[in-house]
């Protein structure tokens, strides 16, 4: 989750060399930098804004704890994990197997394997009503990133948007609390569907967040003081400044991971001793929610004033997010691999995520929808994630190994998982059909996901123009965590004609080698951040000279 290891607005080399240092965000030339970007892609159109201002505070070191710790509670435990188990076990109570007839028990010793559901007049697999809600609850995600997603960089509308979809996330994990009969699977639906939209949201607004704090950092501005007063090189300028972003990228996954593991360590104190009461899921939802708020309300109260600039005259918040993001497509040929790197990476998620759902579902089937074995589960890969997120990154800071690098690792072993699970469509041996395969998945996951996550975030910061930080993580959280809008409705409609789950794995396979591919060969990270860079200055040249450009003072 690094951000651009480059100048934030390098000297051109037909700028006249100047004796004192400059601001990083101040124009050296203003007529030289508007030329790099085609003037009729900013003479109509909404105003591109950089959120980047001058004297900007430093970060301290309690607002980046409280940075880390907000992390640390949203951690997935409960929108990502418990509430879609507690949806599954509740949608599957509900159901009847279709080969026995209605009435009958999916959980029934002499079940057939299947379970369906009324649905729409006729009937849908449990499985494919998971997927369903999935495919939905993306679709929302999208309309909320293209919608306001941009709009983050004016005034603290960003800084209101990740507060209120916090709140959202913390009021539908409390009203878990009245999932306890298998009549409610709807409200467990429904309920699941709004936790996991607004977490979803949460990360994507909390990643956008990262750029401006790792170029505010004591360490950042100093190596850019230096190297605006000529006494380092470009090169080792770029360098120090990825490490740096790269540390801290690395230290918030890690708590990520870290909360991961504090909160499923606290549930056993509720899973454990109430193992026979009839609401200890619902009681360990409403726990792991109670973490998150404790961790998470401390960012909201430390962090530091950075607003943007004010939103232009004659916008709408509602508005101008589609301006700006169809603005910003309009770009491409000026940022070809950010948008290569956009796009591939839509796809690479939108696999990999549903794969992580359908392998949940068949975890949750082959445990029985037990909270406390997906317990277990997940502290082998949390604490395996919290290994190789240290583990990548003193790799990599001591062969001082680019990020792509990295990411290509990482990535060769998460698109074996869906190849893994094809095997399950001929034999039963192998494939996600026993459980040591779930535990070997976990801690592979562990091991792998982790860090693949943090150097994909890394990637996309280093391709992103400097000061427009939500308007292109917002097409990044549209990339990621919105992509899945293909795979679920796909293998949905594979799996509810089929009757099998694992009938799923083959096309989502394809989908990650293809977007893997794509990244692997068509992505060159030194050309994207440096046309990312010079797009950027180009933009605020450009506006500057027109009077268009409002920068904070």
């Amino acid at each position: 989750m690094s951000r651009l290891p480059a100048p934030v607005n390098p000297v051109l080399e037909d700028s006249e060399p100047v004796a004192e240092a400059r601001h990083s965000d101040e124009y050296k030339d203003t007529k030289d930098s508007s030329e790099q970007l085609p003037s009729k892609n900013l003479k109509k159109g909404p105003v591109f804004v950089s959120s980047i201002g001058k004297d900007e505070p430093v970060v301290t070191r309690r607002e980046l704890w409280s940075y880390y710790l907000y992390y640390n509670g949203d951690n997935g435990v409960g929108p990502n994990g418990y509430s879609m188990t507690l949806f599954q076990s509740l949608a599957t109570a509900a159901g009847y197997d279709p080969i026995a007839g209605v009435g009958s028990s999916c959980s029934a010793p002499d079940a057939s394997g299947q379970c369906v559901l009324p649905w729409a007049g006729g009937t849908r697999s449990v499985t494919s009503v998971v997927l369903v809600a999935n495919g939905i609850s993306f679709a929302v995600m999208t309309l909320v990133f293209t919608t306001i997603g941009s709009a983050a960089d004016y005034g603290n509308f960003g800084r209101w948007l990740l507060f209120v979809m916090t709140i959202i996330c913390w009021g539908a994990q409390f009203a878990s609390m009245s999932l306890t009969k298998p009549s409610r699977w709807g409200a467990a639906m429904g309920l699941y569907m709004i936790g996991f939209i607004s977490y979803g949201a949460t990360l994507v607004f909390y990643a956008a967040l990262f750029p401006r704090l790792a170029r505010n950092t004591a360490r950042s501005k100093e190596i850019r003081a230096q190297y605006d007063a000529g006494e380092i090189s470009k090169e080792e300028y770029e360098r120090e400044e990825s490490m740096q972003k790269n540390l801290i990228s690395n230290i918030s996954t890690a708590h990520s991971n870290i909360g991961y593991i504090a909160t499923l360590c606290l549930n056993l104190s509720i899973l454990l001793p109430l193992a026979s009461n009839a609401k200890v899921d619902n009681y360990t939802l409403v726990l792991t929610n109670a973490y998150w708020v404790i961790t998470g309300i401390w960012w909201f109260i430390f962090q530091q004033p950075r607003p943007g600039p004010p939103l232009p005259k004659g916008e709408s918040y509602l508005t101008i997010g589609w301006k700006q993001i169809w603005a910003a497509m309009l770009q491409y040929k000026q940022l070809p691999y950010t948008f290569i790197y956009l796009f591939s990476f839509f796809l690479l998620a939108d696999g990999l995520n549903t794969t992580g759902t359908l392998v949940g579902i068949c975890q949750n089937s082959k445990f029985q929808f037990s909270f406390l074995a997906n317990t277990y589960l997940g502290l082998s890969q949390a604490i395996t994630s919290t290994i190789s997120t240290f583990g990548f990154w003193y790799i990599q800071r001591h062969w001082k190994i680019p990020t792509k690098t990295m990411f290509v690792v990482t990535n060769v072993v998460t698109i074996m998982i869906p190849l893994w699970g094809m095997i399950g469509i001929w034999t039963n041996r192998l494939g996600f059909h026993n459980k040591w395969e779930f535990w070997a998945y976990n801690i592979v996951f562990g091991l792998f996901q982790a860090p693949y996550y943090a150097f994909s975030q890394t990637m996309m910061a280093e391709l992103t123009p400097p000061g427009f930080d939500n308007m292109f993580f917002g097409l990044f959280g549209l990339s990621n965590r919105a992509s899945s809008i293909i795979g679920p409705n796909v293998i949905q409609a594979i799996i509810n004609s089929s009757g099998n789950n694992w009938m799923g794995f083959p096309f989502l396979f394809a989908l990650c080698a293809v977007a893997s591919l794509i990244i692997w060969f068509a992505v060159d990270i030194p050309k994207g951040r440096d046309d990312a860079v010079k797009w950027a200055e180009g933009v605020r040249a450009a506006k500057y000279a027109e009077g268009g450009l409002v920068m904070k003072e």
